[in-house]
């Protein structure tokens, strides 16, 4: 008798348009599921890595989270600001390699405003320890100048040499505009897929400048500084909203960090931007279960569908397999042939799904990362992977034993008498 595998690739061949749609429904759904689980670890990692490089998020003493989120995604408030004084003393200790202060409140047509320095441009990095970079022209230098998102400029349509003006607060209100002081846009950023791309970036300086003549969030009434003699006034900020902290050594991190805690100026936070992320994550990470839930749901039905194509092919090959055993073939051999068969459609589902997935990830990887962060989505397969395929392949020869066993009972004579 001829080896069993040749009989069963026989058999699938026979049978090649049934199998083969069900080949491509399996496909799919491990394509599919190898898709999310792809997506969602390079999305883990990129929310992870929205800002990457900063030992050290330092802010007004509150929750960690409500800082991280307002420093970094630009969500909620500060619960206070920062004395720059303390900044400075702080930014001084000799451990610190360099430092970034951050300045927020203000926002352009819906888009938040960031008062920093050229620093950040230089130190801030975000996924893989990747640096800020220009499409088109440079970081600010003038005091009216603005630095803008990707983001920003692609839906406002702004290019290098635009003039736009600053909203004080978080939205454009009637009365709120700093019209009679515009900026010059000066460089556009490349996409990163943080929220880096929807910020407007401007000088420190500058947000006190447009502030010159204003107290209370409100203008005062009957002062107007026009812009072209604000630079004679002081403009070194007297409070900052955050700043950011790279070290020399990370292992000072801990001790800088309880220094930090114990500042006797006033209460301050410091807070490690990858410890803090990690939790935000666990928050709102319901998200990447419910999609690999609905995945496995997905590759659920197509082994259904393997299921329900080998128990209707039984009744056609009820001959087929009572001769397999008129020639000596045992019911362990009847087993074996319709498991291997099942594994078989599983094993080319599966290669056809990882290679369109390498392939999806190769030509789509450099644009998920530009436009959505997301870590470079790898070519191999990962060890994660490899579990989450050998878990398919115990689900594909748990599915295949039902229609093996309805094979074993079938017996010899009742295949060979013909049903009337």
């Amino acid at each position: 008798m001829k080896p069993l595998l040749h009989i069963a690739l026989k058999s699938a061949w026979n049978r090649r348009l049934t199998l083969g749609l069900t080949l491509l429904a399996i496909a799919l759904s491990v394509t599919l599921l190898l898709s999310v689980e792809r997506i969602r670890q390079a999305a883990r990692d990129g929310f992870a890595q929205s800002v990457s490089g900063t030992d050290l998020i330092v802010g007004a003493r509150g929750s960690p989270l409500q800082l991280v989120l307002y420093a970094v995604f630009n969500i909620g408030e500060a619960s206070n600001n920062v004395d720059w004084q303390s900044y400075q003393a702080i930014a001084a200790n000799p451990v610190v390699a360099w430092s970034v202060p951050l300045a927020l409140g203000d926002s352009h047509r819906g888009f938040p405003v960031l008062g920093t320095t050229p620093a950040y441009f230089e130190h801030y990095r975000y996924g893989d320890r990747q640096p800020l970079r220009f499409t088109s022209g440079q970081a600010f230098n003038g005091l009216f100048e603005a630095v803008l998102g990707a983001e920003v400029a692609a839906k406002l349509g702004y290019q290098l040499g635009d003039r736009l003006t600053l909203s004080h607060g978080s939205g454009p209100l009637p009365g709120l505009e700093h019209e009679d002081k515009p900026f010059t846009v000066v460089g556009i950023l490349a996409p990163t897929g943080t929220p880096v791309d929807r910020r407007v970036q401007v000088s420190l300086a500058a947000i006190e400048a447009i502030h010159l003549d204003w107290q209370g969030g409100a203008p005062i009434p009957g002062l107007a500084i026009p812009a072209e003699i604000v630079s004679k006034f002081d403009l070194q900020p007297k409070t900052i909203t955050a700043f950011l902290l790279g070290l020399h050594q990370r292992s000072a991190v801990f001790r800088l960090q309880r220094k930090i805690s114990e500042f006797r100026g006033e209460p301050l936070l410091a807070v490690m931007p990858g410890v803090a992320l990690d939790q935000l994550w666990q928050t709102v990470g319901i998200v990447e279960k419910a999609l690999l839930g609905i995945s496995w749901l997905v590759f659920a039905v197509g082994l259904s569908g393997l299921a329900a194509v080998m128990l209707a092919s039984l009744n056609e090959r009820r001959r087929e397999l009572a001769v397999l055993r008129s020639v000596g073939a045992g019911p362990r051999h009847i087993v074996f042939l319709l498991v291997i068969e099942s594994l078989l459609v599983t094993l080319l589902g599966v290669l056809l799904s990882v290679a369109a997935v390498s392939v999806a990830a190769w030509l789509g990887g450099p644009w998920l990362a530009a436009w959505f962060g997301l870590s470079t989505l790898p070519l191999a397969v990962s060890p994660g992977e490899l579990r989450l395929l050998a878990g398919i392949f115990a689900a594909a020869l748990l599915v295949s034993l039902w229609p093996a066993w309805r094979a074993y009972r079938l017996s010899l004579a009742d295949g060979l008498i013909p049903r009337l």
